[in-house]
């Protein structure tokens, strides 16, 4: 099932995309899956981030390609960072080009959604507590990030978290999923999870051992060798297989 959230006449909502149709619910998806009974057109529809979460999980440097072309050794666990709420937008939004950034990086990534509140889960446990996966663009400022030696600020700026197009509740390819990005229309990145580090059970169990997640936070688990830098102008579209692509313009 492939679950949007979405505008439409000022009001946003939810539902689940089939084809060309919007099935909405009459509630949020975390809460129960009902239908309200209207459908609507995908094009009259305008796409949000599919969700809002409370905070937003970052693993560093999970794919060994990355590792290795960053010259850099694998980790014996996860290096974790937070992405802001405020940094949060949905497919089609502008990511906007800080005047203080030299160097802006583009990032794809799949992401999972959290579906119920999860603190200190076993790795047998933890995908029962996955609602969903969906698309994420860890945008990031390079030169600053550099500069700092920690990733917050680098991580952070407003619009610098795009996430959608929407939450595939079952992907079946978890562990063999490719990962693409495509500056201009031109391939960038291509990676699978078949070169993670850590597993997304172990991720999910490690992080909420850590920190207490709850239903619409996001853990997104790193990205594939080919990270490279974006222009105001320029068009970047990260593709899930299995998911869709998440498209955005930088300005």
């Amino acid at each position: 099932m492939k679950i949007i959230r979405f505008k439409y006449q000022k009001k946003i909502s939810w539902g689940e995309l089939r084809k060309n149709d919007v099935y909405c619910f009459s509630m949020s998806p975390f809460k129960s899956i009902n239908y309200s009974g209207l459908k609507l057109k995908q094009v009259d529809v305008q796409f949000l981030a599919p969700v809002n979460p409370s905070k937003v999980v970052c693993v560093g440097l999970n794919y060994r390609g990355h590792a290795r072309e960053l010259g850099m050794a694998d980790f014996s666990e996860p290096v974790i960072f937070l992405k802001p709420q405020s940094s949060v937008i949905g497919p089609g939004a502008v990511i906007k080009y800080p005047s203080s950034v030299s160097r802006l990086d583009y990032e794809a990534e799949l992401a999972l959604v959290i579906g119920k509140t999860c603190s200190a889960v076993s790795e047998e446990a933890a995908l029962e507590h996955i609602f969903g996966y969906t698309g994420l663009n860890d945008v990031t400022a390079r030169c600053i990030q550099s500069r700092d030696g920690q990733w917050t600020r680098a991580k952070s700026f407003d619009t610098f978290c795009p996430i959608g197009p929407c939450i595939e509740t079952n992907l079946k390819k978890i562990t063999n999923c490719r990962i693409k990005l495509y500056l201009n229309s031109r391939l960038k990145q291509d990676g699978c999870t078949s070169d993670f580090v850590f597993a997304i059970r172990y991720l999910v169990s490690f992080i909420s051992r850590v920190m207490t997640l709850y239903p619409g936070d996001i853990i997104s688990t790193g990205t594939p060798q080919g990270v490279g830098p974006m222009q105001r102008g320029d068009t970047v579209e990260v593709s899930i297989e299995g998911i869709g692509r998440l498209k955005n313009t930088v300005v």
